[in-house]
């Protein structure tokens, strides 16, 4: 990136079909895809297919849900016609049981259409850190990675820890994920901003009740797709020894690194790997993903479409709390969207979350 960091526009990760209702145009999109693809000099260069395989995932989902969408209204045709001819409390219940099946079919598309963004469709660099109080902190730091790689397990996605920093007596001290899926960024990217518990400590022999926050902060991973110009000149490179998930030795040499850039003063560092050279290449994609994100802000600020409440979605700024004590309840502070099932929570089930805060970002974006 040069010295002002701007790059070229966004290329186009949109599928070139038409709308989200559009499913022989995502069809025919898919076996254009699909002859490239079998093309005998179609994967003498792999990286470059990126981009494509990632439009065929997204098409063959997008498929797969209009599919659905489709048989789910015929069936619910059928089953109206049978009860208002027959008048029949068998069919008056399944009727019923197929509008919630068109329901759920119909919340899916919405979430589709909210997924409007260029990089929604990307794979997410998902970064966790505890905030000040020791043990306590680290360990919701640890809670939180455990929802979202649940989160993501429940989803179909791949993850990958990127770094991780265990904590002295419990918990983490950092750890950064990337997590690859359908609209994995799109959707997690409603997590971004401080997370707060209160709850009774296990930590604490007294039996006090304790607050405890921890940030986590998500960036799309644009991989090779965006050629970003990052000169020699502006990074500082740092080697130190590290150690594994879960804090035991695996490094016997020197492998960890850590890359700063000097211009913007962003950090980025990988300790997963024995080689030297992967954990260099992987702070790299961190600190790629980190540089095209802080350019998409400046882009928007040049537009003026930020949304009103931008302030909410950044690091210093509680978006949810999750309360286990005196009472049980999660509450997100942008949305007012509150669950009393904790443990559903906790245990990955953060969809009605991501939605709410799709619908609140495209309120924000229209007024």
């Amino acid at each position: 990136m040069n010295s002002d960091h701007r790059l070229s526009p966004r290329p186009n990760f949109s599928t070139p079909y038409g709308g989200v209702f559009d499913l022989s145009g995502a069809r025919a999109r898919l076996n254009e895809i699909e002859k490239q693809l079998s093309a005998p000099d179609a994967w003498n260069e792999p990286e470059s297919l990126t981009p494509v395989l990632r439009e065929k995932s997204v098409l063959e989902a997008t498929i797969q849900r209009l599919a659905r969408l489709e048989k789910a209204k015929d069936d619910m045709e059928e089953w109206l016609s049978l009860a208002s001819e027959e008048d029949d409390q068998e069919a008056l219940q399944s009727l019923a049981e197929q509008i919630d099946v068109v329901r759920t079919a119909l919340e899916e598309a919405e979430i589709a259409l909210l997924l409007s963004e260029k990089e929604d469709a990307m794979p997410a660099i998902l970064e966790i850190h505890p905030g000040a109080g020791g043990t306590e902190a680290q360990d919701w730091a640890e809670m939180l990675l455990r929802m979202y790689m649940r989160w993501a397990d429940a989803h179909g996605c791949k993850t990958e820890y990127l770094d991780y920093l265990a904590g002295d007596e419990a918990g983490v001290k950092s750890v950064t994920l990337r997590i690859e899926g359908i609209n994995a960024y799109g959707l997690l990217k409603s997590e971004k901003g401080i997370h707060r518990l209160i709850r009774i400590s296990p930590f604490d022999s007294s039996g006090r009740r304790h607050t405890s926050f921890a940030s986590v902060d998500v960036v799309p991973d644009i991989g090779q797709d965006i050629n970003i110009d990052i000169k020699e000149s502006d990074l500082r490179i740092d080697i130190f020894r590290s150690s594994g998930p879960g804090g035991q030795s695996v490094n016997t040499t020197s492998s960890a690194v850590r890359i700063t850039h000097i211009p913007t003063g962003i950090v980025a560092q990988c300790q997963n790997e024995k080689s030297q050279h992967h954990n260099k290449e992987t702070a790299m994609r961190v600190l790629r993903a980190r540089l095209y994100e802080m350019e998409l802000k400046r882009l928007e600020q040049e537009k003026k479409t930020q949304y009103a409440d931008k302030d909410a979605i950044n690091f210093g700024s509680q978006i949810r709390t999750y309360t286990l004590q005196p009472y049980r309840l999660v509450k997100d502070h942008r949305t007012n969207t509150e669950a009393t099932d904790v443990d559903a929570v906790l245990n990955g089930n953060l969809n009605r979350f991501m939605k709410d805060y799709l619908l609140y970002l495209h309120e924000q974006k229209n007024n």
